[in-house]
């Protein structure tokens, strides 16, 4: 039986970058040892750091003055490593959920925090609006995707301060203005590559204006300067990256990814809004592309193990919702097939008939 992976994350990857990493690990460019054990000074992996850097740059359109550091820690380190590097005396943040609500606290320890919006109060089901932020902020911090409950915001934000972004779920999924960001931070398991390395794009000019003393390790600039190689990075995690940004190029760009997750968010939101068994947990116009969460109607409460073990019998993997929303998620990363989705939806219109 196939298995179609609507895992929240670590994420699907496509098939030829996993295939493709695994020769790798098995022998190295050729040299007889495997990628998960030669050094990150050897000569050969220089160029794969090298070549992932570069990609990152032409498929997300980096300006110059920009910097893509290749790190450890996950994004959890990133929710210290950003107010550590940027907050002098007060940074504004957007409450959309569990991740964003992770970062704030972080940013506590380092000066005053302005929380300009939440929808705490309706268990972050909507993306706020109508917001203000201060000017006199060092930055105001926002998280595109909310993974846990299924909303996101797939434009770049108008506002007076510069700007810093959690892309951990989305990035690569859209074309982004990362000029309007002083910083762009994303856990790379959740669409790009396997756990163990977070992709950091940050703007070389607003570094050092922090009023502290910054531990070596937890400084940008240490990692700017040693171009990602301060200490031993994650060697296949990178490597991973690196074929998933080929593929992703291959593909047809940012752009091609943008069209995809589009197409199989409104055919998969189409069926939820359809279906009576089913319905989904966001304002409609916050809907995640990326991570499309969906419940049992009411009346139909009771089947929701039912339609749990159904789905798995059917060859759907990862599909259960996060305990904070309950029901049922779909992840679609970039790398989830149209193939996949009309599967989800099969056993959708199937269980609906039998019931």
């Amino acid at each position: 039986m196939k298995k179609y992976n609507f895992n929240a994350g670590p994420s699907m990857l496509p098939r030829e970058v996993i295939e493709n990493t695994a020769k790798q690990i098995l022998d190295f460019n050729g040299s007889g040892l495997s990628l998960a054990e030669i050094s990150h000074r050897a000569k050969d992996f220089q160029p794969v750091v090298d070549e992932a850097e570069a990609l990152v740059k032409e498929l997300l359109q980096v300006p110059e003055g920009y910097s893509v550091l290749f790190l450890g820690g996950g994004a959890s380190l990133e929710f210290c490593m950003v107010p550590f590097n940027f907050l002098i005396k007060k940074a504004a943040y957007l409450n959309t959920g569990t991740w964003a609500k992770k970062a704030m606290k972080e940013a506590k320890l380092f000066g005053e925090v302005v929380e300009v919006a939440s929808s705490a109060d309706a268990n972050y089901t909507f993306i706020p609006k109508g917001y203000t932020v201060p000017e006199d902020a060092d930055y105001f911090h926002t998280t595109s995707n909310n993974t846990i409950y299924g909303t996101e915001c797939r434009v770049d934000l108008d506002v007076p301060v510069r700007q810093i972004c959690d892309m951990s779920s989305d990035i690569f999924s859209r074309p982004v203005d990362v000029a309007k960001y002083d910083c762009i931070y994303a856990g790379a398991q959740k669409n790009l590559s396997m756990a163990g390395v977070t992709i950091v794009i940050v703007k070389n000019d607003a570094l050092g204006k922090a009023p502290r003393p910054i531990p070596t390790m937890l400084d940008y600039r240490t990692h700017v300067e040693k171009g990602s190689m301060f200490n031993t990075p994650p060697v296949v995690p990178i490597y991973t990256a690196l074929e998933n940004l080929r593929w992703i190029k291959a593909q047809g760009g940012v752009e091609a990814m943008d069209k995809r997750a589009c197409q199989r968010a409104e055919m998969l939101y189409a069926e939820i809004d359809r279906n009576k068994l089913f319905h989904g947990t966001v304002a409609e116009e916050d809907r995640s592309v990326m991570n499309i969460c969906f419940v049992m109607n009411e009346e139909y409460a009771e089947l929701e193990k039912p339609f749990f073990e159904f789905a798995t019998s059917k060859g759907m993997v990862g599909i259960k919702g996060h305990r904070s929303v309950g029901g049922f998620r779909a992840s679609c990363y970039n790398a989830q097939t149209i193939e996949g989705v009309q599967a989800l939806i099969d056993t959708m219109k199937e269980f609906e008939a039998n019931h």
